[in-house]
């Protein structure tokens, strides 16, 4: 495959802009898109690093802002700007990134995928959009599991075992629950494994054979769903 081109936009609807950062593979006519959910810093460059990681593969990646040009390395901070992003007011801002990537003629599907904040929401807009394909890592699991009968593709939950957010209680709530509504989906559990655990940028929670696992094991399932 020859490079992928990055670029800045801005998708707008509804009289609302969301910022997006957009990784794709040169020289290709069509391909599948990822949408990809930050963690609760907001769109860094790690998480255009991830982008770029999909394009390589060649996967039209777009990493949108939902906290509209936020970014944060302090805890505190980003936990503030978590909990002031309504989850209505992020499912819209994804919504109008889909639409625009339905509209798309380079775009022939979408998927979702997040993580820790960003899981939660790849979870949600599953359950409330159409997507061919979603894969929440470390996502929060709604109390009223009931949400999941609405799922309308393929989900991939990824977590670790050692997850005091995204407990394994949670996630066994997940599975339960995907099973309960017969939808296809996957709760994998990587053991020993932190919150964050796919965060190079987090020596102290990256677990390198964890994540490198969960990244083919994701590559294989996008490429599966998504054509």
């Amino acid at each position: 495959m020859s490079g992928i081109a990055t670029t800045r936009t801005k998708f707008a609807a509804n009289g609302k802009e969301v910022n997006a950062f957009i990784a794709k593979p040169e020289g290709v006519s069509k391909a599948p898109a990822v949408i990809i959910v930050h963690e609760w810093w907001g769109l860094n460059p790690h998480t255009e690093d991830i982008a770029q990681r999909y394009a390589r593969e060649g996967f039209i990646a777009v990493a949108a802002d939902l906290y509209n040009g936020v970014t944060t390395k302090d805890a505190k901070e980003a936990g503030q700007l978590m909990s002031a992003l309504k989850p209505e007011d992020g499912l819209e801002s994804l919504n109008i990134v889909l639409d625009a990537l339905r509209a798309d003629s380079e775009v022939s599907s979408v998927g979702v995928t997040g993580f820790c904040m960003g899981g939660t929401f790849a979870l949600l807009l599953a359950c409330h959009a159409e997507v061919e394909a979603s894969v929440p890592f470390y996502g929060d699991v709604p109390v009223d599991t009931t949400i999941i009968g609405k799922l309308g593709c393929p989900l991939l939950f990824i977590g670790g075992e050692k997850d005091q957010w995204i407990t394994v209680e949670k996630m066994n709530r997940l599975d339960t629950a995907l099973k309960q509504y017969s939808k296809p989906g996957e709760v994998r559990i990587y053991k020993g494994a932190d919150h964050a655990f796919f965060n190079d940028t987090r020596p102290e929670v990256y677990s390198k054979a964890d994540a490198e696992d969960a990244w083919k094991t994701v590559i294989a399932f996008f490429k599966q769903h998504l054509h």
